[in-house]
C-alpha cells in the first residue's frame, strides 16, 4: 500500500497520515520507538499510546500524532480457542495436504519426508464455528521430536492419517501405537480407566489417498481390525473427496455443543453460538453469558429436536447441539 509520506511496503511512521483504503493491511506495520504494532482488521478502532506517540485507527484513516506518555502495566493474555485436533503419521501419509485442503493453512508439501519440522495451525471451519487443526511433525522411532509428545498431550483430539495406498498400512497404525504408548498416551475407545501415567484422547482414524489403487481393500483390513477401537474415515485430499464427512467427524470427535440463546420476543442469533462440552447444563450456558444471571436464574424455555418449542426446563437440563434457550 502507499498513501502520503507512506512508504510501499506499509510503514506508518509518527506523524504520518493515511486513507484505509489504500492499505495493505496484512503487511501494515506501525513503529514507534522499541515498539512494532500491526494493525487489526480493516474497520476496527485502535487508540494507543507508545513513547509518547498515540496512534489511532477511525473510520476512514489511520492518524499519528503526538501524545501524553501512557501508563505501563504487566497484562497477562492467555488465547482460549475452541478446541484443536493434532494431526499425527508417519512420513509422507498426506496429512500436510489434508490441512491444507481443510483450511487456509500453507504448508510444505512435498514427495520426500519430514518437510514438516514445527506445528502448523490451521482453523478448520465446520457450519458456523471454526476448529483448529495442528499439524505435526511425522512420527518416527530414529527420528524422534521430544517436543511432540507434548503437543499431542495439549491437544483435545488426535486425527491419525494413514496412507491407504501403502500396503503396509496395517504396519503405519501399530507403530504410531506403539511410539504412542512410549510417551505414555492412550487414544482411541479402550475401555476401562487408562493405566497409570497414561493421558487419554479421543481419536479418529483417517485413511488418506481413498482414489489409489487398493485403498478401498486396505481400508477394509483397518476397519475389520480397529472398528471397536475406533471410528474410522477414508478421504483423498486432492479431489475433495469426503472431506465435508471429514469436518462432521472430527467435530463429533471433540464432543462439543453448540447453544443459542435469545430473549423473549427475538430471534436467536445463530452466527455466535456457546460452544460447551457434551453433558453442559441449562446452568453452564447461563454462566457462560455471564456469572450474575446464575444467581437470578428460576428456569428456561428451550426449542430443538425432540422437543417442543419453548418447552420449559429446569436449570440442570442437558442441552444438546443447536438447541435455543431463553434464560429465566
Amino acid at each position: 500500500a502507499s498513501s502520503d509520506g507512506m512508504e510501499d511496503r506499509g510503514v506508518l511512521e509518527p506523524g504520518m497520515k493515511a486513507d484505509l483504503n489504500v492499505i495493505d493491511f496484512e503487511n501494515l506495520h506501525i513503529h514507534a520507538p522499541e515498539m512494532v504494532y500491526d494493525l487489526p482488521a480493516k474497520g476496527r478502532r485502535l487508540i494507543q499510546k507508545v513513547d509518547g506517540y498515540r496512534f489511532t485507527i477511525v473510520s476512514g484513516e489511520v492518524i499519528s500524532e503526538d501524545g501524553k506518555p501512557g501508563e505501563a502495566r504487566w497484562i497477562r493474555m492467555e488465547l482460549k480457542l475452541l478446541a484443536d485436533v493434532g494431526l499425527l503419521a508417519k512420513p509422507n501419509a498426506g496429512k500436510s495436504t489434508l490441512i491444507s485442503r481443510c483450511s487456509a493453512a500453507k504448508p510444505r508439501i512435498a514427495d520426500y519426508p519430514f518437510t514438516t519440522r514445527l506445528p502448523l495451525p490451521g482453523m478448520m471451519p465446520f457450519e458456523n464455528i471454526q476448529i483448529q487443526l495442528v499439524d505435526l511433525p511425522p512420527l518416527h522411532a530414529d527420528f524422534p521430536e521430544s517436543w511432540v509428545p507434548q503437543a499431542i498431550r495439549n491437544a483435545d483430539a488426535i486425527a491419525l492419517v494413514l496412507n491407504l495406498g501403502d500396503a503396509s498400512v496395517l504396519e503405519q497404525l501399530t507403530e504410531l501405537l506403539a511410539q504412542l504408548e512410549q510417551a505414555k498416551i492412550s487414544i482411541g475407545q479402550r475401555g476401562g480407566e487408562p493405566a497409570w501415567g497414561f493421558l487419554s484422547k479421543p481419536a479418529l482414524l483417517v485413511g488418506s489417498h481413498c482414489d489409489l489403487p487398493g485403498a478401498e481393500d486396505n481400508f477394509q483390513v483397518l476397519a475389520e481390525l480397529w472398528r471397536e477401537r475406533f471410528r474410522l474415515l477414508s478421504v483423498s485430499a486432492r479431489p475433495g473427496e469426503n472431506l465435508e464427512l471429514l469436518r462432521r467427524a472430527l467435530f463429533e470427535l471433540l464432543g462439543i455443543v453448540r447453544v443459542y440463546t435469545k430473549i423473549r420476543g427475538s430471534k436467536p442469533d445463530r452466527a455466535n453460538p456457546f460452544v460447551l462440552p457434551r453433558g453442559a447444563t441449562v446452568r453452564d450456558v447461563a454462566e457462560r453469558v455471564h456469572k450474575e444471571i446464575v444467581t437470578r436464574l428460576k428456569f428456561a424455555r428451550i426449542w430443538g429436536a425432540g422437543k417442543f418449542d419453548g418447552q420449559m426446563v429446569q436449570r440442570d437440563y442437558l442441552v444438546e447441539d443447536n438447541d435455543v434457550i431463553e434464560l429465566h
